[in-house]
């Protein structure tokens, strides 16, 4: 697979789960403005569920946003071979954090999802760094 396919399959999944997140935050804000019970959203602001969802919808737009910021630098860095690939990857598994706190909140699962995730973002941050310190990059390079 060549850099540039993993690199939009990155921006392009990013693009569509912050999409999904920013709707999460509407729903977010329908409970505390509009839904029957408020008062009871609004009093536990930071303890419990609500205070989970904002969580997953902080982090899932975090690393939403990182994966469009890691596939536009593997689309246009000269980052190559597996180390590419790991990232691309695990940069995507990294979105299992936020997925897996919504897990947690609506379905009760365990927090396994949560530390994959973090986990997967961190290594694939620390990949996608040795891979640009990797890089020879010429002034000829086409980076526009």
């Amino acid at each position: 697979m060549k850099n540039q396919a993993i690199g939009k399959w990155n921006i392009s999944v990013g693009l569509w789960m912050i999409a999904g997140f920013m709707l999460y935050g509407f729903v977010l804000i329908y409970l505390r403005d509009f839904a029957p019970g408020k008062e009871a959203w609004i009093e536990s602001y930071n303890t419990g569920a609500h205070f989970e969802a904002r969580l997953a919808h902080v982090h899932g737009n975090l690393f939403s946003f990182l994966n469009i910021v890691f596939g536009f630098l593997l689309v246009k860095l000269p980052v190559r071979g597996k180390l590419a690939q790991w990232a691309s990857w695990l940069a995507l598994a990294g979105l299992l954090m936020p997925l897996g706190i919504l897990g947690e909140v609506y379905l009760g699962l365990p927090f396994y999802l949560v530390l994959v995730g973090g986990l997967s973002i961190f290594t694939a941050t620390i990949l996608l760094g040795l891979g640009v310190i990797q890089t020879k990059i010429y002034p000829s390079a086409d980076l526009e």
